[in-house]
């Protein structure tokens, strides 16, 4: 879908086409690997400054199928996303720690954000965020290792 909308859909109606992707860590073969994965598998994030011509021009072009629509993000939500994942699309993985029950995150994009984190599994190293005023977006997966508990 990528390529497609690249190819087809005319630069005066979009300005950048991309999928977000987060790290996370997965142990196998007796060993903690880094991964790569779709912030959001069923979704891409097309950018564009006039909204209604990008919907006309990929509508015309019959590239949305059948039971797909477009959701816009609001402005909360883009600023969100733009903080957390920058300029080249991607959330890295974060680190923290918990002293008394309350959990600090020392490095990474997550870092000030500890009010947001709704879920964290120690055992998986991630995190659950809850985005701030979301319309679309509720909950966010992200990489947070815990590196000392006390």
């Amino acid at each position: 879908m990528l390529a497609l909308c690249k190819e087809q859909v005319p630069k005066t109606a979009m300005k950048d086409i991309f999928v977000l992707t987060y790290d996370r860590m997965r142990r196998y073969e007796g060993a903690w690997h880094m991964e790569q994965k779709v912030l959001f598998p069923s979704y891409i994030i097309l950018e564009s400054n006039d909204g209604v011509l990008l919907e006309e021009e990929i509508r015309n072009r019959s590239l949305l199928g059948p039971g797909r629509e477009f959701s816009p993000i609001s402005q909360d939500e883009e600023n969100f996303l733009r903080r957390i994942c920058g300029k080249k699309y991607h959330l890295k993985m974060s680190k923290g720690v918990i002293r008394q029950g309350v959990t600090t995150i020392t490095d990474g994009p997550l870092r000030g954000m500890e009010r947001l984190i709704d879920k964290i599994d120690r055992h998986k190293r991630m995190v659950r965020l809850r985005t701030p005023k979301g319309e679309n977006i509720r909950y966010l997966p992200a990489g947070l290792e815990i590196v000392e508990k006390s």
